[in-house]
């Protein structure tokens, strides 16, 4: 086990370099910059080349990227371009309200769908299958920032029942009552989009498992049909939907662009595209930092939860990191 993740952990250092790299050499492909941003219409060719110089542009990019992992290394994420404010002052608060955002779309998704999966399996093509394969191809099909508009304009604007957006009501932050408010019509957004596949994935995981020969066995020895379902198949179940699981963590803290922008919620998501807009290359790059090193966690965990719902699957194994 030691070895395993001793071996993951270079693994993973190795992938966020590249990251590092990749995502750098893309930034500064891309048409435009920072200093077109802030410069001021008329400024001189002078002007304009100490302002280059003053932020850190004037050097070859391999060079600035330089400066930027060795700031990285020792703990400082830089400063923006415009205020030169701290990026973690702006970085760090956006993930705690993504988290809460995408963290309570996930958990509402997860209890009703996986539940709601499995009982479709046992019940295939009954009404309940038939309900949630419409809602999963709603949710598909259905464009999350037009579902939030729709939403916006039933529900805050014509009945008034929910906020219209933000995180909290201007003088009532920190009022958990208000937060929840403020939650229902973005959450239920997001988790839409969630229940989508869980429900798939953990009904086609179990009609799978199902059918192989030793639940059949199972039921010729007259066991249970409730320990056949959560003793014998579920375990083996679990398996892919661990899997998806692992590949969504990472969107707890990165946040979905569209929606928080639609309702006006001050998360990471939102965050990037502000910054995207202002070309503010270091806020940029610590999202994306972010964003992998959540990735490679979300990867391990998944591996672990592997052992954890199948004692069959060893880690650290030589030949492979699962058997």
């Amino acid at each position: 086990m030691t070895e395993y993740f001793i071996r993951r952990i270079i693994q993973s250092i190795v992938v966020l370099f590249l990251v590092t790299v990749v995502t750098f050499a893309i930034i500064h492909l891309a048409p435009g910059g920072p200093t077109e941003v802030l410069v001021a219409p008329g400024l001189s060719p002078e002007a304009f080349e100490v302002q280059k110089r003053n932020l850190g542009l004037d050097q070859p990019a391999h060079i600035q990227y330089v400066r930027w992992i060795g700031k990285l290394l020792q703990g400082d994420l830089g400063k923006t371009f415009k205020n030169s404010v701290p990026v973690g002052e702006l970085l760090w608060p956006t993930i705690g309200n993504t988290f809460v955002l995408m963290g309570a779309a996930w958990l509402v998704a997860m209890v009703i769908a996986i539940p709601w999966g499995i009982y479709n399996s046992t019940r295939e093509y009954g009404l309940s299958d038939q309900t949630a394969s419409f809602i999963s191809y709603l949710g598909f099909a259905m464009p999350t920032f037009w579902f939030g508009i729709i939403l916006q304009q039933y529900f805050s604007l014509k009945l008034n029942w929910f906020p219209l957006s933000d995180m909290w009501t201007m003088g009532k932050k920190g009022d958990i009552g208000d937060l929840l408010m403020h939650l229902v019509l973005p959450v239920c957004v997001l988790s839409l989009a969630f229940l989508a596949y869980y429900v798939k994935y953990s009904r086609s995981s179990m009609l799978e498992v199902l059918q192989q020969d030793y639940i059949r066995t199972a039921r010729a020895k007259g066991v249970r049909e409730n320990r056949v379902i959560f003793r014998h198949a579920l375990r083996n179940a679990l398996i892919p939907i661990i899997t998806i699981i692992g590949l969504d963590l990472p969107m707890l803290v990165s946040g979905a662009a569209l929606t928080e922008n639609v309702f006006n919620w001050p998360g990471m998501g939102r965050l990037f595209v502000d910054m995207a807009i202002a070309r503010e290359y270091n806020v940029l790059m610590a999202i994306v930092m972010v964003t992998s090193v959540m990735v490679v966690i979300g990867n391990l965990l998944a591996d672990i939860l592997y052992a954890v719902a199948d004692p069959r699957v060893k880690l650290g194994r030589k030949g492979g990191d699962t058997a």
